[in-house]
């Protein structure tokens, strides 16, 4: 495999092991000094790690034929994916990875949730509560599992009015892609106001003034970032996508009243034929070096990308830093210590 200059030296400049950072908004000061991106692929349910200090790369062969959404836990050297298919369409766990030091290593699958997924588009982990979007013609649902003692059990499916995409945990609070729409929508505190089986509304819906379609989301040191596909099936689907990067999101996101739209002056686009993107289905925002890390499905036949310098962007184009091939890309995960 073709690695192009993933190393932090060329890329973020101030990737400094200082902290851990992830996309679920956990941070922690520590200084073993690891910087691995996660990606899934839906060609083949593989998952490749990206080594940033090194600028190598691991290819794991999972079990899954297709996977979407992606979460690692130091705890136990682990990466759980949703995996999609016929027969599966469950969380799976592969634990101790880093013991296999081979560019190329065939996994076993050491946990296997209950099969009770249909269309996985993402993963969201709040503690030992590991939360999956599932977007299906009739039924948009949030299903909630409970990691413990080695295995996944089904705590509680959410059913929402409304068809998602990425979820991502800020604290206690759930914000979810309004698919097919420019909109972003919030849970507040998820999990303790959602304790068994429900049907809810979001408790705040926002349109984003610039978005066509709104699919991934990543927030890090009160930084949202979302990414737009557009137009998915025009002449121009694989240079038509955008990030969105949105600093001081909160106050910005308050400041917006249920129903109305956050404008565009409180944002940076990033777009144009340079960037590359055109499908931009996943991302990854890590504040410390101010970099964003895309899977780009559709331009190339899917492109792990990333951009330095985005909150600071003023040009509203840019060319990417990195520039990886990945067949069928579908969802990133960075992992700092």
């Amino acid at each position: 495999m073709k690695i192009s200059k993933f190393l932090y030296l060329g890329v973020l400049g101030v990737f400094a092991l200082t902290s851990c950072s992830d996309d679920d908004d956990n941070t922690t000061d520590m200084n073993d000094g690891t910087a691995d991106l996660y990606a899934t692929s839906h060609a083949d349910g593989n998952v490749t790690k990206y080594n940033l200090l090194t600028n190598e790369a691991t290819v794991y062969t999972t079990t899954a034929t297709d996977a979407e959404g992606i979460y690692y836990s130091p705890e136990d050297d682990s990466f759980t994916i949703a995996s999609r298919g016929a027969t599966q369409n469950s969380l799976q766990t592969y634990i101790s990875i880093s013991d296999l030091v081979s560019t190329t290593a065939s996994l076993n699958v050491d946990i296997t949730g209950p099969a009770a997924l249909q269309s996985a588009r993402d993963l969201a982990v709040s503690g030992n509560f590991y939360v999956v979007s599932d977007n299906t013609t009739n039924n948009n649902r949030l299903f909630v599992f409970e990691r413990s003692n080695g295995s996944f059990t089904l705590s509680r499916t959410i059913n929402v009015d409304f068809p998602l995409w990425g979820i991502e945990f800020v604290n206690n609070d759930l914000y979810a892609v309004v698919d097919t729409t420019n909109e972003l929508a919030v849970f507040t505190n998820f999990l303790s106001s959602n304790p068994s089986d429900a049907s809810i509304s979001a408790s705040k819906r926002v349109a984003v003034e610039g978005i066509v379609r709104t699919h991934g989301l990543d927030y890090d040191g009160d930084t949202m970032v979302l990414t737009d596909i557009a137009a998915a099936a025009d002449g121009n689907f694989d240079t038509d996508g955008a990030i969105h990067v949105i600093s001081n999101f909160n106050s910005k996101f308050n400041a917006v009243a249920n129903g109305e739209t956050l404008a565009l002056t409180n944002q940076i686009r990033i777009s144009g034929a340079s960037t590359l993107l055109g499908n931009p289905v996943n991302v990854v925002y890590d504040a410390e070096a101010d970099a964003v890390y895309v899977a780009e499905l559709a331009n190339g036949g899917g492109r792990v990308l990333a951009f330095s310098s985005v909150s600071s962007n003023t040009s509203g184009t840019a060319t990417p830093a990195v520039n990886n091939s990945l067949t069928g890309v579908s969802s990133l995960y960075l992992y700092k210590n």
